[in-house]
């Protein structure tokens, strides 16, 4: 796992990805910090956090969409399967590559609230909540991208596809809303991934929301597994 991660770390800072995330990712948090915070001088970073979801939906595919997908359009994806390393462990370095270029994103937020701690009081455990919360909600989303990734050789389609998958996954709580059954209401719902990351942005703190998040990333890298060992032995 150590190898493919160091592999997937060098890999995104040679290509252009990494850079074009980070330069995205801070024009749309320093676009949302202006509006949400230095507009109205508040403290009060929820705003910028809520407004990010969206945004996390069109970034995340960017990170994800080359970590398998490029493998088969090189024709590397067999020798990869067939190397030492488990199917398990090659997932997880890439799942984990992914991830700490996502995290070091975040610090960003860390920057704001320091610049609004210098000329107001903030609640420093809120500010720490929305980036846990901002943290699970893209680890399940770097899973799902991945097992969309994983799907396809085209870095486009994968990048569309991983869209389209986190979007539905947003308008869940739509989708429940059409629903004439109660109970079946109740379940849909159940899957929503927006209301239970607002509850972070809102300064509530839920360890069934934090639960959730970590047993969807579970679920796709399992998946994403599936399907790897679906080739290995095709």
């Amino acid at each position: 796992m150590g190898a493919i991660f160091r592999r997937e770390m060098t890999a995104y800072f040679t290509s252009p990805t990494a850079y074009v995330y980070f330069a995205v990712f801070n024009v749309f948090a320093g676009l949302f910090f202006t509006i949400n915070c230095l507009s109205y001088a508040s403290a009060d970073m929820s705003g910028v956090f809520s407004s990010m979801f969206i945004m996390f939906i069109f970034l995340i595919p960017i990170l994800t969409m080359r970590l398998l997908s490029e493998e088969k359009k090189q024709k590397t994806d067999q020798c990869l399967l067939t190397s030492p390393a488990s199917l398990s462990g090659i997932v997880l370095g890439k799942y984990f590559a992914a991830l700490a270029i996502y995290s070091l994103s975040l610090v960003t937020f860390l920057l704001y609230a320091v610049i609004l701690a210098a000329f107001a009081e903030i609640s420093w455990a809120v500010v720490i909540g929305n980036i846990i919360g901002a943290f699970l909600l893209g680890s399940s989303f770097i899973a799902v991208g991945l097992f969309v990734s994983s799907l396809t050789e085209n870095q486009v389609i994968a990048a569309i596809g991983g869209f389209v998958a986190m979007m539905l996954l947003y308008v869940i709580d739509m989708i429940s809303s059409l629903a004439n059954n109660s109970t079946v209401q109740k379940i849909i719902s159940s899957l929503a991934f927006y209301s239970k990351y607002y509850e972070f942005t809102t300064g509530v703190f839920n360890l069934l929301n934090v639960i959730f998040f970590v047993s969807a990333s579970a679920i796709f890298i399992f998946l994403t597994v599936r399907v790897l060992e679906k080739k290995r032995w095709a």
